[in-house]
């Protein structure tokens, strides 16, 4: 029997299945895969004051999360977070970055990085939680 677990976090044991099958499959496919992820962290005297992950995979790069320290935020930390995954991936095959934010969050913050607006889905209960997928080409 197959019982099923809900697991806060993920250990290395399980990084690898996902990275591993991930591959697999598309290979199996006939798709060349490459599924990484990455993380840049902005560090000052020793104290993370931000960071952006992500998955890179197929032909893009996906971003997950971008987090600026409140008190940090304002002074070009953000960008160079994004610029430094952008030229990290640059020149190495593939075709954009995308990520998803919400009106609250950080959408014109993307805009200004040069990132446009692929689609908005409106949160009618709440005009905050609207969603933007949003991608920038290489």
């Amino acid at each position: 029997m197959v019982n099923i677990k809900y697991k806060e976090n993920l250990d290395e044991k399980f990084n690898d299945f996902i990275d591993t099958e991930f591959n697999k499959f598309a290979t199996n496919n006939g798709v060349i895969c490459n599924y990484k992820s990455f993380n840049f962290v902005a560090e000052e005297d020793n104290k993370v004051v931000g960071i952006v992950t992500g998955h890179a995979y197929y032909n893009e790069v996906h971003i997950s999360d971008l987090i600026v320290l409140e008190q940090y935020r304002n002074k070009h930390i953000g960008t160079k977070l994004m610029e430094a995954v952008e030229n990290f991936y640059k020149n190495k095959n593939f075709e954009n970055m995308n990520l998803t934010t919400y009106a609250f969050q950080a959408p014109e913050f993307y805009k200004k990085c040069g990132f446009k607006v692929e689609f908005i889905r409106e949160n009618k209960e709440n005009p905050k939680l609207t969603k933007y997928f949003l991608v920038k080409y290489f």
